[in-house]
C-alpha cells in the first residue's frame, strides 16, 4: 500500500476530477462477495486464506474540496454541526461502497456512513476522512403477493411511503419525510404507525450490508432470517454505522388504504394539564390503530392523530377524552397514507438551521409536578420552534409477539417517548455568532435535567453527546450483546465514532 500523505490524496482526487477517483497504484477493491460470511466469532480478518486485496480505486460520485458542490455535500440537515471531510463518496451501486469501505481500510483513513444526513449530534460526517453516502441508492421493488419490499438504503421516508402507497401498502416511517429511511429503521423507528405495526426495525427481514473482509478488503453479507440471524437482531436498533454500510432493505409490508388525520390546536398553555392528563392516560391504551403525537410549543399546545382504516366518526369518539379538554380548534383529513403524509411535511428550507435534542422514554404517567416542568420550560422557551414531543406507544410494540429472532430495541415497555428540542438560526447562515446558540443550548439541558426524575434511557436516533451511560441508556442490557456481534462482524472497531458499540477487544 503507497504511503500517502493527505495532501497527496488531495492532488489524486483533484486530478480524478468529479468521476471516479483513481488513485497511484489503485485499481480494485478485491472480492466483493462471500455468500457464506463469518459464521463464528473468529477474527477471519488475519486468517491465513485472506491475504490482502489488490489495491482499492474510489468509484462512485466523488465530491472533494475545491468542488462547486462541495460546501452543499458536506452540510447535513442539522446545521450546528458543520465537518470538513477530506472526500465524499456518493455511492451509485454498493461496487460503490465495497471500493470506498476496501479504500479507506488500505488508507487508513477514518470513515462515516450517511443517507439522510439527519444525523442530529453530526456523527455521520468527519474531519479529513471519508464520508460513504448511500442516498442515491433509491430502488425500490415492491411485491404484493408476498407482502414485501426491498429498498435502497438511499430511499427517504418520504419517497418510501410514496412508494408503498401507490400499492395501498404501507411499513412503520417516523414523520419527517426527509429522514433517511435506513437510518429510522436501524435505530428502531417509530411514528404514527407504530402502534398498528409495531417499531420499523420490527418489519425488517433482511437487508445487504456491506462489511470488512480479509486484511483490507470489503464484501457484501446478505443477511435475512436465516443467515447471519445475529447480525439482523443487531440491526433491528443498533445498526447505525455499527456494524457496516447497510446499501439495501426488506421490509415485511402491510396493507393500508386509508387513514383518518385529526389535528387538533389550543392556544397557549393554559390547557396543559388537562390535554397531558387525558392524553398520557389513554393514548397508550386505546386501539392500536390509533397513533398519536403531542407537541407543546410556547404560543400552543398541538395534537396530531392518525387512525388506520377507520372512520371520521371512529377517530373522533377514540381521542373524545382528549378533545373535550378546553376548547380546541379540531380539522379532520381521510385518504390515503401516502396522500396524507406528504401533506403534513414542512420543506426542510423553512425549518430552523440549528437544533438540540434529548431524548427519553416514560415508564410510569407524569405526575402533576413533570407537567408543570414542561409548562415552566416552554414558557420560557428561546423560540417558537422550540417544543417538547411527545409518541405514545403500547399496541403492537409492547405485545409479546415479535419478529423472527427478535430485536435489539429496548424500550418496549415505555408508555410513550418524549423529547425536548430546541430550534434556532437561518439555513445557510453561520450559528458562531448567533446569541440564541448559547441560550438555546442552555435552556435544553436544564429542561432534561428537571425531567430526570420522570424519565429513563434514551433513543439512539435521538443521541446526546454529554449523557452518561449512554450505552445502557439506549440498550438497556442487550449491549453486552451488541459487543459480542461487534466483535464477530468488526472486530477492529472500524466503524466507529463517539457513541459507537465497541468490539469486546475494545477497552472501555
Amino acid at each position: 500500500m503507497p504511503d500517502l500523505t493527505r495532501r497527496d490524496l488531495i492532488r489524486a482526487t483533484a486530478a480524478a476530477g468529479s468521476g471516479a477517483v483513481i488513485l497511484p497504484g489503485v485499481a480494485s477493491a478485491g472480492p466483493s462477495h462471500d455468500p457464506h460470511g463469518p459464521h463464528d466469532g473468529h477474527d477471519e480478518h488475519d486468517h491465513p486464506r485472506h491475504p490482502k486485496s489488490e489495491p482499492a480505486e474510489l468509484t462512485g460520485r466523488i465530491v472533494r474540496p475545491g468542488d462547486p458542490d462541495y460546501p452543499r455535500a458536506s452540510l447535513g440537515w442539522d446545521e450546528l454541526f458543520v465537518h470538513y471531510p477530506l472526500v465524499i463518496v456518493f455511492a451509485e451501486e454498493t461496487r460503490d461502497v465495497l471500493n470506498a469501505l476496501a479504500w479507506a481500510r488500505q488508507h487508513n483513513v477514518a470513515l462515516r456512513v450517511r443517507s439522510g444526513r439527519h444525523s442530529l449530534e453530526g456523527w455521520s460526517n468527519v474531519d479529513n476522512g471519508i464520508v460513504i453516502d448511500v442516498s442515491e441508492l433509491k430502488s425500490a421493488h415492491i411485491d404484493k403477493a408476498s407482502l414485501t419490499a426491498t429498498v435502497g438504503a438511499g430511499l427517504n421516508q418520504l419517497e418510501a411511503v410514496t412508494a408503498l402507497g401507490r400499492e395501498d401498502l404501507a411499513v412503520t416511517t417516523g414523520t419527517e419525510g426527509s429522514v433517511g429511511l435506513s437510518g429510522a429503521t436501524l435505530g428502531g423507528g417509530f411514528g404514527f404507525l407504530t402502534r398498528y405495526l409495531g417499531m420499523a426495525c420490527d418489519n425488517l427481514i433482511g437487508a445487504d450490508v456491506v462489511v470488512p473482509w480479509g486484511a483490507d478488503g470489503a464484501k457484501v453479507l446478505h443477511v435475512n432470517e436465516k443467515c447471519h440471524t445475529d447480525l439482523l437482531w443487531a440491526l433491528r436498533g443498533a445498526g447505525n454505522g455499527n456494524y457496516g454500510i447497510v446499501t439495501s432493505l426488506t421490509y415485511k409490508v402491510s396493507p393500508l388504504k386509508e387513514v383518518v388525520y385529526v389535528q387538533a390546536a389550543w392556544d397557549g398553555l393554559g390547557d396543559l394539564h388537562g390535554v397531558f392528563d387525558a392524553w398520557q392516560s389513554t393514548a397508550p391504551f386505546t386501539n392500536s390503530r390509533l397513533g398519536t403525537q403531542v407537541e407543546i410549543h410556547k404560543p400552543q399546545i398541538l395534537l396530531f392523530a392518525v387512525l388506520a382504516d377507520g372512520t371520521r366518526a371512529e377517530a373522533l369518539e377514540l381521542l373524545s377524552p382528549i378533545l373535550s379538554v378546553g376548547k380546541p380548534t379540531v380539522t379532520v383529513q381521510t385518504g390515503g397514507w401516502a396522500e396524507i403524509y406528504a401533506g403534513f411535511q414542512i420543506p426542510t428550507r423553512d425549518e430552523p438551521a440549528n437544533w438540540k435534542f434529548f431524548s427519553q422514554f416514560t415508564r410510569k404517567p407524569f405526575p402533576s409536578r413533570a407537567v408543570s416542568i414542561i409548562g415552566e420550560f416552554m414558557n420560557n422557551a428561546p423560540t417558537d420552534d422550540s417544543n417538547f414531543f411527545t409518541q405514545a406507544f403500547g399496541g403492537r410494540v409492547r405485545r409479546a409477539t415479535r419478529p423472527a429472532g427478535g430485536t435489539s430495541f429496548a424500550h418496549r415497555d415505555a408508555l410513550f417517548y418524549s423529547e425536548p428540542g430546541a430550534g434556532w438560526g437561518k439555513r445557510g447562515e453561520p450559528n458562531c455568532n448567533d446569541p440564541l446558540t448559547s441560550q438555546s443550548q442552555a435552556w435544553i439541558a436544564e429542561f432534561s435535567q428537571a425531567l430526570r426524575p420522570y424519565v429513563d434511557g434514551a433513543y439512539v436516533n435521538v443521541p446526546n453527546i454529554g449523557m452518561a451511560e449512554w450505552e445502557t441508556a439506549y440498550w438497556r442490557s442487550n449491549f453486552c450483546r451488541l459487543r459480542k456481534i461487534k466483535s464477530k462482524y468488526d472486530p477492529t472497531n472500524l466503524f466507529q465514532y463517539e457513541q459507537s458499540v465497541p468490539p469486546w477487544s475494545c477497552d472501555r
